[in-house]
Order: C-alpha cells, then sequence, then structure tokens
C-alpha cells in the first residue's frame, strides 16, 4: 500500500478519536468547549473520518479494480494536504465562530474532493467500444 493512503487511513481513525473526544467532552461539559461544537464534532467525523478514510481506501482499491494505475499520483499527494489543512481551517472557524475561516476550510475540503474525484474518474474511464 503507498504511505499515502495508509497516512489517509491513519489520519481518518485520528479524527474518529478526536471527534468522538469533541462529541463526549461537549456532552459531560457542555460551555467547555467555544464556538459551534455539534458543527465541529460533524465536520471532524464526516470529512475527517468518513473522507479520509474513503480516500485512502478509493485511492489504494478503485486503480486495482479497474486494472490501471493510479491517473496522478502527484494529484494524490497534494489532495492529501489540501483536504487536512481544509478541514483544520474548517474546525478552527467554528471552534472561534469566524466564518471567513470555516468558508475557505469549506473551499479547500471541496477543491480535496474535487481532486479525489477526477483521479478517480481519469484512473476507471472505460477505453474503447461501450461495453468493454
Amino acid at each position: 500500500m503507498h504511505k499515502r493512503n495508509r497516512l489517509f487511513i491513519t489520519l481518518a481513525l485520528v479524527y474518529a478519536l478526536i471527534g468522538g473526544l469533541v462529541s463526549l467532552t461537549w456532552l459531560a461539559w457542555p460551555g467547555l468547549l467555544p464556538g459551534n461544537v455539534p458543527r465541529l464534532h460533524g465536520h471532524i467525523m464526516l470529512l475527517g473520518f468518513m473522507a479520509m478514510m474513503i480516500y485512502g481506501v478509493g485511492l489504494h482499491v478503485l486503480p486495482r479494480f479497474s486494472g490501471r494505475p493510479l491517473f496522478s499520483e502527484r494529484m494524490a499527494n497534494w489532495q492529501l494536504w489540501v483536504s487536512n489543512i481544509g478541514l483544520w481551517l474548517m474546525a478552527a472557524g467554528w471552534l472561534v465562530l469566524d466564518n471567513r475561516l470555516v468558508g475557505l476550510g469549506g473551499l479547500a475540503s471541496w477543491i480535496g474532493i474535487g481532486m479525489f474525484a477526477g483521479n478517480i474518474l481519469l484512473t476507471v474511464r472505460h477505453y474503447g467500444p461501450k461495453g468493454a
């Protein structure tokens, strides 16, 4: 497995632990964490845990299923950075209630999703006659 894909999966598990800890902390001590904690928790779990897991597994498995190499290893490497920076900007924005950070983080996360979608679509696309 490519080191980057392993890192996506490792980060996904770390985000699951962080997201769970945010939720438990908020339930036990509601005023302890500042900002919009439900949105913080939701984004850490969905963009952190779920998306990073999908990225790591998808970048490993889908090229193998298609019988082709990944279209762009370089794009996947950039996707790792863009997606994680986007999540952290968004999380910081929810903590301090700064819509500019949330928006910037959301844009970076969306670009990361687009990079994944483009890379996978260009990897698994069909060649030749229909149905081949």
